[in-house]
């Protein structure tokens, strides 16, 4: 039992020197001043790099707006993209965008409400003979590197289902810091009157033997290319 005092005295002798030191420190201590918009913008966007690239995405950058069409056309060129479907924009005009693909030779698949079942039929197989598609995300969840996309006539969802690769754009002050951010700027309207589909990297499944095949479900390459507004 002596040897036992004495190591419990030794213990509480130096929990109570650190607990000196601590106030000590923490008399010290500045208050870290909030971040600004931007800076808490940047911090969101380094986050959802850092997680998109854990679970296999492909972090293309932060650009400016006027920088989207060479940075996509870079992308297209990378991965030997000769045809490439594209919806339409949630803040932007993608037409730009499409007619700088197609100054390249890229051919181009142009989505927009059909309509009959026969014609979004039609629509939908040309998308699957795509090596790219194009989607602007709704928004995006920096904890997890997810984006969000809301389905619309003029932006299917088999944009990001059914090509072999998909580039999704999102602007910089789109990007939320969790699940429940998200799901607040989507709105309850947009979540119970659309189909709206969470993206985590590229499509993957174990059902096959308990292996991990990528591709089964969706794109085997999932690119995402941030857009920093002028404004934030």
């Amino acid at each position: 039992m002596g040897a036992f005092v004495r190591i419990m005295a030794a213990v509480k002798t130096a929990l109570g020197s650190e607990a000196k030191a601590g106030a000590a420190n923490h008399q010290e201590t500045r208050v870290t001043p909030p971040l600004v918009p931007g800076a808490q913008s940047a911090e969101l966007v380094s986050s959802f790099a850092r997680e998109l690239e854990a679970v296999g995405g492909h972090f293309v950058g932060t650009f400016s707006a006027t920088e989207l069409s060479t940075r996509t056309l870079e992308l297209a060129d990378r991965i030997g993209a000769l045809t490439v479907a594209i919806g339409a924009g949630v803040s932007f005009n993608t037409e730009p965008l499409a007619n700088a693909l197609e100054q390249r030779g890229r051919e181009v698949i142009r989505c927009a409400p059909v309509g009959d079942e026969p014609a979004r039929h039609a629509l939908i197989e040309r998308i699957a003979r795509a090596d790219l598609g194009i989607v602007e995300a709704d928004c995006a969840i920096a904890s997890t590197g997810t984006i969000a996309v809301t389905g619309t006539p003029a932006r299917p969802n088999a944009l990001t289902l059914l090509p072999p690769a998909a580039l999704a754009i999102v602007r910089a002050d789109r990007l939320r810091p969790d699940a429940a951010a998200a799901l607040d700027s989507l709105g309850a309207e947009t979540i119970a009157n659309h189909r709206v589909a969470f993206i985590t990297g590229p499509s993957r499944t174990a059902d096959i033997e308990k292996l991990i095949v990528i591709g089964v479900h969706g794109p085997k390459q999932l690119h995402v290319l941030m857009v920093w507004p002028d404004d934030v």
